[in-house]
């Protein structure tokens, strides 16, 4: 009798061993179309807050639910015109300006300033004591509205919005991205383990006044 009661559960278990595999399969698979994905980052244009070969973790479905903020680092479908690619390429970048902002560079400070308001950019890339100025030349934009004006942190190295709307003979619609491309929010670097840290959207875009 032990052993029959003993057999019986062990049968069950291998009979429903690859409904439990197929299970998790699927669920993985909706986590990583739907929830979150992992990117690792290809280029300098982020450095110093994102190297080459980094992983970060992106929430996909955040923007379901609102339109992205002011200093949050995105992922998107770059136009094509950014990458080169027809096919599509994914890009990351920090949100500087969304729709209806007025941004401009620089102040007397050399600070860019959104809706009259300066900001302070302590994640520029800085080498050796050399700091990247916020942008290599001046601008005077207005965001249009559901699009996003992005640069990276690394500005001397960021194909961004600054360099699109120089190329483009000053296009804002050029320079900027829809919404829409937006695939998630990067919220972490969870590898390698010794730069594992959250990407929160630093302190100074608090006093940002809305447009």
């Amino acid at each position: 009798m032990i052993d029959e009661q003993t057999d019986k559960p062990r049968s069950s278990f291998w009979k429903e061993l690859p409904i439990l595999l197929g299970v998790a399969i699927l669920v993985a698979v909706l986590v990583r179309a739907f929830v979150l994905q992992t990117f690792f980052i290809p280029s300098p244009s982020m450095e110093n807050t994102l190297k080459i070969d980094d992983r970060v973790l992106v929430n996909k479905l955040v923007y379901d639910f609102r339109s992205p903020h002011r200093g949050e680092i995105v992922v998107f479908k770059a136009p094509t015109e950014w990458s080169g690619n027809p096919e599509g390429e994914d890009f990351i970048k920090r949100v500087i300006g969304v729709g209806g902002d007025h941004v401009i560079c620089c102040d007397p400070q050399d600070r860019i300033t959104i809706n009259g308001q300066a900001l302070d950019e302590p994640y520029i890339f800085s080498a050796d004591g050399e700091r990247d100025r916020p942008a290599d030349q001046e601008f005077d934009i207005t965001v249009p509205k559901g699009r996003l004006w992005v640069m990276g942190d690394h500005r001397s190295a960021s194909g961004d919005s600054l360099e699109h709307w120089q190329q483009s003979g000053q296009d804002i619609t050029a320079a900027t991205i829809d919404e829409d491309e937006v695939v998630g929010r990067a919220f972490t670097v969870f590898w390698p383990v010794s730069r594992a840290t959250w990407l929160t959207v630093p302190k100074q875009y608090d006093g940002i006044p809305n447009s």
